[in-house]
């Protein structure tokens, strides 16, 4: 073939490749276009008047005790404290979606994403959804997050990484003693002038992180997906928030470390107080608070609460301390009195989720600062028609990947004085 026509065909073949690539785009990018505007104007129609329930990119759902009682004294929830945590998430991917989402509630998203939505987005576009899921905005993380702070025990008062891989490694000094150095090898020294001066060290060490997947679940009949997006909105946000809160709380509090955070039950800085010489299976008598409370690291003590299992209760409001023949109860002096409730200055918090009365850990003394939480930066919502096709129901799943771990690594000796002290302290079995 001649050269110059050779090349005159090349030519023609690489504008005409050149063309259809274009065209192909131009027609992909209509897709997009379609696709954002149908699932756009399918949201909001299903959205209605829940629209007027969202003010200031927050759900309106009630948060009872933002910054009240429920946590009482050096416990208590702020504002502050609140969008402070928050605003550590202020890099996550989940960020960039907040402004077309804010708005519009977390019900209908969670509905936009359903495979009904889904099954109409297709209809216009030849993309498909993510096999993993899609990303959760930011805003409704948020709002994930504040319901979280507001009914745990272990978060608000932990210390919180917002992590940007599966994987942070958090400095911590390694120190076991304080008698002749501080953490871990630091040591100071009056010294004369000119004299040399002594040589010390700071021992370190690196805690792990390793994001770990908790996943919440919610079946949602498809009459109410249709019909009530407001409904949704609500059930969603509170059924998951709270979910997402129990069972990070069981962990956080006594979770083994294996495919879950390490609770604070577990650390190896646990400092166990033993039962009293012939003293009743099942009880507490005034004799265990004091002497774990005497067990607690003294710059912990501002920051420490007691954490119990609830049918503890008439084991504490029964306590009596023993003065002669007689004596008299220590803790509850009257019946009369409100909530909250305070041993020795310091909150009381009840829950479920530690061992029942007499087991070890049933109550704890911890100053939770000393707890490290990582999160990592994003959050999944997936849906399903198919888990229960026969039954009309769409399953919502919220998969979230978090770690904890306690900050300390050894229970410490003091200065002076043989028990070893610790932010983790806790009663030892009363078999």
């Amino acid at each position: 073939m001649d050269p110059v026509q050779e090349k005159r065909n090349r030519e023609k073949a690489a504008a005409a490749q050149k063309a259809k690539v274009a065209n192909e785009r131009a027609w992909a990018e209509i897709d997009n276009r379609v696709a954002a505007g149908v699932a756009e104007g399918l949201a909001e129609w299903k959205q209605g008047e829940a629209v007027a329930g969202a003010r200031d990119g927050r759900l309106n759902v009630n948060r009872p005790n933002l910054g009240g009682t429920e946590h009482p004294n050096g416990g208590a929830l702020s504002t502050r404290i609140v969008n402070r945590q928050i605003a550590s998430y202020s890099g996550a991917p989940g960020r960039k979606l907040d402004d077309h989402w804010k708005d519009k509630g977390f019900g209908n998203f969670m509905a936009a994403i359903s495979p009904q939505a889904l099954a109409v987005r297709n209809d216009y576009s030849s993309l498909e959804p993510s096999a993993g899921g899609f990303l959760v905005p930011e805003v409704f993380r948020s709002g994930l997050l504040m319901e979280t702070l507001e009914r745990s025990i272990v978060r608000p008062r932990a210390t919180v990484y917002p992590m940007s891989s599966s994987r942070l490694l958090v400095p911590a000094t390694d120190a076991t003693s304080n008698a002749s150095t501080v953490f871990g090898g630091v040591t100071a020294a009056w010294t004369e002038e000119g004299a040399e001066l002594s040589e010390s060290e700071a021992k370190f060490a690196r805690i792990g992180l390793d994001a770990k997947k908790l996943t919440a679940r919610s079946d949602v009949p498809n009459e109410l997906l249709m019909d009530d997006a407001g409904a949704l909105d609500v059930m969603l946000n509170r059924g998951f928030s709270q979910a997402i809160s129990w069972f990070e709380d069981i962990a956080f509090l006594t979770g083994s470390g294996v495919g879950e955070p390490l609770g604070v039950l577990n650390a190896d800085a646990m400092v166990a107080v033993t039962k009293e010489a012939g003293q009743t299976a099942n009880t507490i008598v005034w004799e265990n608070i004091v002497k774990m409370f005497a067990r607690m690291l003294p710059n912990s003590l501002e920051n420490a609460v007691w954490v119990a299992n609830i049918d503890t209760f008439a084991e504490l409001a029964t306590m009596a301390l023993s003065v002669g023949t007689g004596g008299g109860a220590i803790w509850l002096q009257t019946g009369a009195g409100s909530l909250p409730p305070t041993i020795l200055g310091r909150p009381l918090l009840f829950t479920e989720k530690l061992p029942t009365v007499g087991d070890a850990g049933d109550i704890m003394f911890i100053d939770f600062s000393h707890y490290l939480i990582g999160d990592r930066m994003e959050m999944r919502a997936e849906s399903s028609i198919h888990a229960k096709f026969v039954n009309d129901i769409t399953v919502f799943r919220i998969i979230e990947r978090v770690d904890g771990r306690p900050g300390i690594l050894s229970a410490i000796t003091p200065q002076t004085g043989s028990d070893t002290l610790s932010p983790f302290v806790r009663l030892a079995a009363r078999d």
